[in-house]
């Protein structure tokens, strides 16, 4: 317990400037690979903080891993920055007011999730030399996880081979430990070419690429009827083919993002979706190509390590939020539908209280909510090692994921006290795991048996290198 409070403490000791550092961040918004300042940001904070810095990890320029610290469990505290394109929101408003510019945001809030793990990260690394304790912390700056499977990569490369346990976090409405659901998931995309003609002249001489990607498209939305249910499939045109309507379109690109409960459902799912892509290619009489441009594995959880973060939140209590943060709150709630917030307690499994505006408690490790049916690249981490992840307070409860309004809250108070309660946990699971060494053999026996019933296979195939260049026509 003196153990806990005392890194607590080292958290508050620099909460001010991890704080500065994810307004820093929110207000560079970067999205998948093209993070160079909010890498660059991170990277300062390491060589300020002393940690021994390697850059263009897994050969990705906007990856950074910073260590510290001697012999040794490795504990690996993970990391994010990237944003999103079209949240762009002027902070601390409650109404939607887009910001000059690109129009990218932290609608997912990864400004506070990078700058949170970094924290708790230096608080490890500060005890461990106070103390003279072996033991070696890293911060792994990620980017991409929107969409790039950044981790994926590193993973691949072997940038977790020696890691003994990884941590993480993510923002969210309530404080409890992550149930380790998540849809594995595949981006894909299919490249059309047909014949170019005069549409009105000559149209029997051409066949129309922008044809085959419509047919394809209505052939994945009738397979929707047959595929499990917690199964997703999604598309957006990347071509169209051009904007005259007198051309047959020779060329067009669409790209899938195809999503399922494990790795061998998502591979049968992918090759069904093949499938019609290869059919409407032949009733269109054009060709296609698919390229693969990343890929997730579902999360594997660890029971040892959610009791060990559970243990350390219980102690911890919610985040001291006041009530100027709860006021603020409920005006973010007054721009969401009543099925926004309803939404967001059944998710963690508990009853709607409608007049709590934010976290008060910490959500019961066994409480049974709707699980997760999203994804995230820290599932190849946690097959690769056994991994936790904390969801830490952050803002207004029945807040949408990916929305302006999540945006808006990237820097009030009450996102800042969030943030520094988070890494107050994973310091302190971190901190246990270094102090007792069972925690960790512990950890490890359970993730063993588990890849003994499912052993773990890299879901980018070995060809496909990271898609450095994906959002370049977006940024």
């Amino acid at each position: 317990m003196q153990n806990t409070e005392e890194i607590w403490r080292l958290v508050d000791a620099k909460k001010q400037d991890f704080e500065a550092l994810s307004d820093r961040v929110w207000g560079m918004p970067e999205i998948a690979y093209t993070e160079r300042r909010s890498c660059a940001e991170h990277t300062a904070m390491l060589e300020q903080q002393g940690f021994r810095v390697t850059r263009n990890v897994a050969g990705i320029p906007t990856a950074v891993v910073g260590e510290s610290g001697e012999d040794g469990p490795v504990i690996a505290i993970l990391g994010e920055y990237d944003a999103l394109p079209g949240l762009s929101n002027e902070a601390g408003v409650a109404e939607h007011r887009p910001l000059p510019g690109a129009g990218h945001g932290h609608g997912c809030g990864h400004n506070l999730l990078g700058s949170a793990s970094l924290l708790a990260a230096t608080a490890v690394k500060d005890y461990l030399a106070a103390h003279g304790v072996k033991g070696r912390v890293r911060y792994y700056g990620c980017p991409a996880e929107e969409g790039g499977a950044a981790k994926g990569f590193m993973v691949r490369d072997g940038a977790f081979d020696d890691v003994d346990i990884a941590i993480t976090w993510h923002p969210a409405a309530f404080c409890r430990v992550d149930d380790a659901m998540s849809l594995a998931n595949t981006r894909i995309d299919f490249s059309f070419t047909g014949r170019a003609s005069h549409a009105a002249a000559a149209p029997h001489l051409g066949r129309s690429a922008l044809d085959a990607v419509e047919l394809m498209n209505v052939g994945v939305n009738y397979m929707r009827e047959h595929m499990p249910s917690d199964a997703r499939v999604h598309y957006a045109l990347l071509d169209a083919g051009g904007i005259a309507p007198n051309v047959v379109q020779a060329h067009a690109k669409v790209r899938y993002l195809i999503r399922a409960r494990d790795l061998p459902e998502l591979n049968r799912l992918i090759l069904r979706v093949r499938k019609i892509a290869d059919g409407a290619a032949l009733m269109t009489e054009t060709s296609v190509a698919a390229k693969v441009v990343s890929a997730v594995s579902n999360l594997l959880g660890n029971t040892p390590l959610e009791k060990a973060m559970y243990a350390n939140m219980e102690r911890l209590g919610p985040p001291p939020f006041d009530d100027a943060d709860r006021a603020f709150a409920a005006k973010i709630q007054a721009t969401l539908s009543e099925e926004d917030i309803e939404t967001s307690w059944r998710r963690v499994g508990l009853p709607v209280q409608s007049a709590t505006t934010l976290c008060d408690a910490i959500v019961p490790l066994d409480a049974k909510g709707a699980p997760m049916m999203g994804s995230t690249d820290v599932g190849d981490v946690s097959w690769a090692v056994p991994t936790v992840q904390a969801r830490g307070a952050t803002y207004a409860i029945g807040t949408p994921g990916h929305s302006w309004q999540l945006t808006a809250q990237g820097m009030t108070p009450a996102a800042h006290k969030g943030m520094v309660h988070v890494a107050k946990v994973m310091a302190g699971t971190a901190l246990e795991a270094i102090r007792d060494e069972t925690l960790v053999a512990r950890a490890k026996a359970d993730h063993q048996a588990r890849l003994a019933r499912i052993p773990y296979v890299c879901p980018i195939p070995d060809d496909v290198q990271p898609p450095i260049g994906m959002s370049e026509a977006a940024d």
